[in-house]
């Protein structure tokens, strides 16, 4: 039997080529043949944080091929311990034999493909021209999705507000050796109008971006609030925008950004364009017009997470060949 891999996150930081990674991603949303079971969400007590956790199990499979689950777990207050919020690990099978080929990491594997499911959405929603980004949040995800953006669009300009100056700071910082110019900012408000590309990675129970504050154009790129109560734009964002999903499987039942509308009937099921597999297939398209305010909201995909770790063993053993 072939020995167990294990690929770290050093490995994945350093050998994702976001534009690699994107296509294997748009090839996999544009198949039928992975097969993913809604993933079980399950929210526990912490009673030492006053505050829940979560435990996600995220399962899915390729007849004959390969299959895989994400066991991840997101404890809100970890920044308080110097810990991610997210953490977790992938386990990879072959799925012929069942036997495990390789685990992972999967802080990284979830950090790069949810940064490159959103750019993927973005090469179908963000005007081809976009060349400013606002990115709101300072978390692990912060420099993947600037990257990923900037790999599919001709982006120049970046902003990033934090709940502290200086942590946007550090995200600048992280970023000082690309082409981008990165400037840390105080408020939202300063910029979020004059930016073509906003995302939004947080875990803030109230919106942050508002739907006053946007113009027409722009394209609007929400990765957190991944709870039922828990939403980064509001009502007026919703109202403004032309509505679009990773899947209707997750999007519509798990985060407060469109659950939250839905329940209080400010939009309907019918309200929602695209999902990724629509779009990836041609079977719905995605902008429509340069005015056009476009909202792609991502809660996560076991499709993603199987696709980006098939990629990154693939990687792992081309590493390995090169070195024998």
């Amino acid at each position: 039997m072939e020995p167990i891999q294990f690929i770290s996150d050093h490995f994945i930081e350093e050998k994702c080529n976001f534009k690699e990674l994107i296509e294997r991603l748009r090839a996999g949303f544009s198949t039928s043949d992975i097969k993913v079971p809604m993933r079980h969400h399950h929210d526990y007590s912490n009673p030492e944080e006053s505050k829940d956790s979560t435990l996600l199990l995220m399962p899915a499979f390729q007849a004959g091929k390969d299959l895989g689950v994400k066991i991840v777990t997101v404890s809100p207050n970890n920044g308080k311990y110097d810990l991610p919020s997210i953490q977790g690990t992938y386990i990879y099978l072959d799925g012929h034999k069942g036997n495990i080929k390789a685990i992972l990491d999967a802080k990284s594997l979830t950090g790069k493909r949810t940064a490159a499911t959103s750019a993927l959405a973005s090469s179908y929603l963000s005007r081809k021209d976009a060349s400013s980004m606002l990115m709101i949040g300072t978390g692990t995800l912060a420099v993947n999705l600037i990257q990923a953006h900037a790999s599919v669009r001709p982006i120049k300009e970046v902003y990033v507000w934090g709940r502290t100056f200086e942590k946007a700071q550090l995200v600048c910082d992280a970023l000082k050796n690309s082409s981008l110019i990165c400037k840390p900012v105080s408020t939202i408000v300063e910029v979020i109008s004059k930016v073509d590309i906003i995302s939004a990675a947080t875990l803030s129970p109230v919106p942050l971006v508002l739907g006053k504050w946007l113009r027409a154009g722009q394209h609007v790129d929400l990765v957190g609030a991944y709870k039922k109560d828990m939403r980064e734009a509001d009502d007026e964002a919703v109202l403004k925008s032309s509505l679009f999903l990773d899947t209707y499987q997750g999007g519509l039942k798990e985060s407060g950004d469109i659950l939250i509308p839905l329940t209080n009937g400010i939009i309907t099921k019918e309200n929602i364009k695209a999902d990724l597999f629509e779009l990836c297939s041609n079977a719905k398209q995605g902008r429509t017009s340069y005015d056009e305010i476009t909202y792609f909201k991502s809660v996560g995909h076991a499709l993603e997470d199987l696709v980006a770790a098939g990629y990154f063993y693939e990687e792992y053993n081309l590493k390995t060949q090169q070195n024998a």
